[in-house]
């Protein structure tokens, strides 16, 4: 694996001259530009932005500000917006024409940058230079990234710049990799690897002593283990792999084959149709190696199937960046949360002045948006990285007057991707399915009268129907929240609606819940009922399978209870084990509750939708979450690799635990810890085997803690991984790990042995 290192430097150095000498926009993002950053329309200072010599970081400092500078790396930023595409560059938008202005959008939570450039044509070098960089990253193998992650510890270890390394920079070094090796161990490692005897490290002395650093004693066992020389895997030592430690479904002779050309570094290995060391620890690196089955990427699930049988990724008060009293409203949640692939977002409209409606979280100081603003997000972002239906929730508090200006704003912007009557004009017998309605938008609201009323044109109009909130009332004033706030609700209960708006509403119709035996007899497909956690929870375990039995004919939401002003999340897993589709979630809060929803979406091509189990499907089933029949038993045994410092002191090193969580139905919630391990983040062995019995495969979801163990208080998180148990592959894998926001923290992962057997 290690000996590509020199790759890293013949690559930075090919891309720094040859590809940069080929590259105005590159060359001119080195000698750097002066560019105003933007914070808002009063706040407008200008910074001077530089590309470093690796290509890998933006460096950028104040004129007045004396030394100060701050640095961001190429690899935080998700993409690059042109012109006015931000609440921030749209407020200057009279000040700044827009081919001057641009917006940096990074990975996880983080904020955007806006920037303006002193001209059209330096924008537009920055825009396509950066573009560039995130491309040549993105199309960068493995190999590639480790090696560029190797030679960025060896920039920041390498205190003089004079290219190599003595010994006290070597010590320091470990203690940045979370290293904490005895000195005279590392003091022998370093002599070996010194071979000029010069008292550095320079070029391939360090490439010797990384290797003799992180060899992987947990993987060159198993290599030894099926290697018939110690040397090589012929192809049948491979297959032989394959069909008895990772227990693939395939033509093993092809796929040995297949994988010795794809990750065999050594040409003369090819030839002899055998894999070395190095190629097998890329593989178990890739995405073929990893615990994820690759299958199961891709869209792979029957999208055929009416809406109702589908969980649905959804995000509550999508408008909210921060807290629920006071945090900042911004069309940006909106666009966000859509780029993570959800697909029911909800908005909160009053009425505004001007006659525009307003979107926010009413009676509280969070800050205010358009109506109109949010609908040209939606409509912007709505199918960027999904083709399947978004759902709009809207709570309505708006005037009819507004309401109508409501109605307007969707027609107008929206135009066809709205869904104004059934696919085919006629009163339809069920939902229809995702399949049937890509590239929709779909209103969730109040409407007067059934579908079939409406179809058939004969809906009173707004003037003469009044529609009641009174579900909504009766939600906050179970959480006891704002009690101010409830007594005005309660007043304006009666809320007349504006024909225009309901006419835009078809498979969504908003109604009160009453009973499950009320709802069995009289509620129509179309109608979808909300509850808070709380309500929910009451009813899941009071009447489970009756629940069940409701969402296999309707969608249900369930959105966080009121006393959530803090936007927490709670643990959506007991609501899908029960069908719901639409479990809202706050999508600007990391936590446990949106690592749970990332993990289920993260299968059938990360499109929003996943379809349930057929016993959550099936009317006739009468599935209980509290009593399942089925067992599956499954085991990981654990190593880790190159784990995230976590603790600002310089001299710390981690003492990293693993844990493993099945989030499930009742009967198979269950955490299982390994012991820690005493100073060491970089290659800690745990070789603990933990045990699990899962009763509802089907919808369990497991989740990988790292934590830095700490005797005295809470543990420091580290990294973690969720995924679908369905979606996990048995036998020696990797599990790359994300950070708190869910993003990737290369080369962080742990390797583990997994084994899964059915219980007779």
């Amino acid at each position: 694996m290690l000996r590509f290192f020199c790759i890293l430097f013949i690559f930075t150095l090919s891309f720094g001259i040859q590809g940069i000498q080929e590259d105005d926009n590159l060359q001119s993002m080195l000698v750097g530009t002066v560019m105003r950053k933007i914070k808002s329309r009063s706040w407008k200072k200008q910074r001077y932005f530089k590309l470093q010599d690796d290509c890998m970081t933006i460096w950028y400092k104040s004129k007045k500000a004396g030394n100060t500078h701050s640095t961001f790396s190429v690899s935080d930023v998700e993409a690059i917006r042109e012109g006015h595409q931000s609440e921030v560059l749209l407020s200057i938008a009279d000040e700044f024409p827009a081919d001057r202005c641009f917006t940096l959008v990074f990975r996880g939570r983080r904020g955007n940058l806006d920037l303006v450039a002193e001209s059209a044509e330096e924008a537009q070098s920055w825009i396509s230079g950066m573009r560039k960089l995130i491309e040549n990253l993105e199309n960068m193998g493995e190999r590639e990234k480790l090696d560029q992650w190797i030679g960025d510890w060896f920039k920041k270890a390498d205190k003089n710049n004079d290219g190599r390394m003595n010994f006290k920079e070597v010590r320091d070094l470990l203690k940045m990799m979370n290293v904490d090796m005895n000195e005279h161990h590392a003091h022998r490692l370093f002599t070996m690897a010194d071979k000029s005897q010069s008292g550095t490290l320079e070029d391939d002395e360090f490439i010797l002593f990384y290797k003799m650093l992180t060899q992987r004693e947990d993987v060159l066992r198993v290599f030894q283990e099926y290697s018939v020389d110690g040397q090589t895997l012929s192809q049948s030592d491979l297959e032989d792999f394959l069909r008895e430690e990772q227990l693939e479904e395939a033509d093993f002779q092809q796929h040995a084959k297949q994988l010795i050309e794809r990750y065999e570094p050594s040409d003369t290995a090819k030839l002899l149709n055998a894999m070395t060391f190095d190629g097998f620890l890329m593989y178990l690196g890739s995405a073929e190696g990893s615990i994820f089955n690759p299958q199961k990427r891709g869209v792979f699930q029957d999208m055929s199937q009416p809406l109702c049988h589908y969980f649905i990724s959804s995000s509550h008060n999508t408008y909210l960046m921060e807290d629920q009293l006071r945090g900042q409203s911004s069309v940006e949640g909106y666009i966000r949360a859509l780029t993570r692939g959800c697909r029911c977002v909800e908005v909160d409209c009053w009425d505004g002045a001007n006659g525009e409606p307003i979107v926010y979280h009413g009676h509280t100081f969070t800050s205010k948006i358009l109506f109109k603003d949010v609908v040209s997000a939606v409509g912007t972002y709505a199918f960027k990285v999904s083709d399947y239906p978004v759902i709009l929730s809207i709570e309505n508090h708006c005037s009819v007057e507004q309401q109508r200006v409501m109605a307007q704003h969707l027609n107008h912007i929206l135009g066809d991707k709205l869904l104004k009557s059934t696919l085919d004009g006629k009163v339809p017998i069920g939902l229809p399915s995702p399949e049937d309605l890509k590239g929709k938008i779909l209103l969730k609201a109040k409407k007067i009268g059934g579908l079939e009323e409406s179809l058939n044109e004969i809906a009173e109009d707004s003037l003469n129907g009044e529609i009641s909130d009174e579900d909504e009332v009766a939600e906050l004033d179970e959480d006891n929240l704002h009690r101010e706030s409830v007594r005005r609700r309660i007043k304006k209960s009666k809320q007349r609606l504006s024909k225009e708006l309901s006419d835009c509403v078809v498979y969504c119709k908003s109604v009160r819940f009453s009973s499950f035996k009320h709802s069995r007899v009289h509620s129509k497909f179309y109608e979808v009922v909300s509850f808070t956690e709380s309500k929910a929870r009451k009813h899941l375990r009071e009447t489970g399978a009756e629940f069940v039995h409701h969402n296999t004919q309707q969608l249900t939401r369930v959105y966080p209870s009121g006393f959530r002003t803090d936007s927490s999340n709670f643990n959506p897993q007991e609501m899908w084990n029960v069908g719901c589709q639409i479990v809202a979630l706050n999508f600007q809060t990391a936590g446990e509750g949106m690592d749970l929803n990332d993990g289920l979406f993260s299968q059938n091509g990360r499109c929003g939708y996943v379809l349930k189990p057929g016993f959550l499907r099936d009317a006739e089933k009468r599935f209980d979450p509290e009593g399942p029949q089925k067992q599956d038993g499954y085991q990981p045994v654990i190593s880790g690799q190159q784990l995230p410092k976590v603790n600002i002191k310089e001299d710390s090193i981690v003492d990293p635990l693993v844990r493993v969580e099945i989030h499930g139905v009742p009967m198979d919630q269950a955490k299982q810890e390994t012991r820690y391990i005493d100073n060491n983040g970089f290659n800690p062995v745990w070789y603990d085997t933990l045990h699990f019995t899962i009763h509802t495969p089907e919808l369990a979801v497991v989740r990988f803690v790292v934590e830095d163990y700490d005797k005295t208080s809470k543990n420091d998180f580290v990294g973690q991984y969720t995924l679908p148990l369905s979606c996990m592959q048995q036998g020696y894998r990797h599990i790359h790990l994300l950070s708190k926001d869910g993003t990737s923290i290369p080369p962080s992962s742990l390797f583990v042995h997994i084994r899964i057997t059915r219980l007779e």
